[in-house]
């Protein structure tokens, strides 16, 4: 069974999803991409953008679809620490040899730190902080926007659009950086309105890259925001090292634009990840393969 066993790790967030497929040697066969796996806002829709990269790896690495029975898959999926959630996840139809389900900062961590002991602040649409320390995790924050998710992309692009309707009211000075945002609304407060009603996640975050571009010009306001965004991510980091974690390392899509802003406690126990999420889920998925093999030896 080894020989003939494929592995299959999958990063799938609030915005985009990432599937590497290999052999057991760790030889990359193919990749593959989709939208968002978020299990909290639609497990159907999570499993149709894994499944869609699954289909993409094997057409990539020239394989077969029924081959998909070979691989032993590990779905690091945003949504998978809600226990319902990820109830309805683990029992969903598939079609590997063998399927786990995980969270994202869990695959994270293990690839940021090779296994090893040591912790990650994700920043990108959500935000979260994750450690395994001494055989025990240790996790703060993200538990979804908006009632969490601080310092996040959604975070952030939320409290900028609430700010464009603070200047609408006169409340506070209109700016460049305000002024542009509100013309993605056509200077309408209640195209605010309507788009907010049905708005996810992803839909704030992309709002977040604009705040930081206009930080970085030195706007006032959206450098408020980044600073105040950053000091939420100091706060998941510091609780992390505060429970012993040796190392931390920031991943997601914003981790670099946000680390300049971090406090220097911070800052001077960061470490590059030694790999990415979809690495780490390949190594777990490795794992229940060697399991699943010495099971039938």
């Amino acid at each position: 069974m080894m020989e003939s066993t494929l592995l299959m790790g999958v990063d799938g967030g609030g915005t985009a999803t990432r599937a590497r497929l290999t052999d057991m040697n760790g030889k990359v066969l193919g990749e593959g991409s989709a939208g968002p796996a978020n299990l909290r806002f639609s497990v159907e829709q999570s499993f149709g953008a894994v499944f869609y990269a699954t289909e993409q790896c094997l057409a990539s690495a020239g394989l077969a679809r029924n081959e998909v029975k070979r691989i032993v898959a590990c779905l690091a999926l945003a949504g998978a620490s809600e226990p319902t959630e990820c109830a309805a996840a683990q029992n969903h139809v598939h079609p590997y040899a063998k399927m786990l389900i995980t969270t994202d900062a869990h695959a994270a961590c293990v690839g940021a730190h090779d296994g090893e002991d040591g912790g990650v602040v994700i920043i990108g649409t959500g935000a979260i902080g994750f450690a395994h320390i001494k055989g025990e995790t240790h996790r703060c924050g993200g538990w979804g926007f908006p009632i969490s998710d601080e310092g996040s992309g959604a975070w952030l692009g939320c409290e900028a659009i609430r700010r464009v309707l603070w200047a609408h009211d006169k409340r506070i000075a209109w700016s460049e950086f305000l002024t542009s945002l509100f013309k993605e609304f056509q200077n309408d407060p209640h195209s605010i309105v309507r788009w907010m009603t049905t708005a996810r996640p992803r839909d704030f975050a992309k709002f977040a890259p604009p705040t930081f571009e206009n930080a970085a010009r030195g706007d006032p306001l959206a450098l408020e925001l980044v600073k105040t965004a950053a000091g939420h991510i100091d706060a998941l980091a510091l609780r992390l090292l505060d429970v012993g974690a040796p190392r931390l390392s920031l991943m997601g899509g914003l981790a670099d634009k946000i680390e300049p802003y971090l406090a220097a406690r911070v800052r001077q126990h960061l470490v590059p990840p030694y790999a990415d999420a979809v690495a780490g889920a390949l190594s777990l998925a490795r794992q229940t393969a060697a399991v699943l093999v010495a099971a039938k030896a």
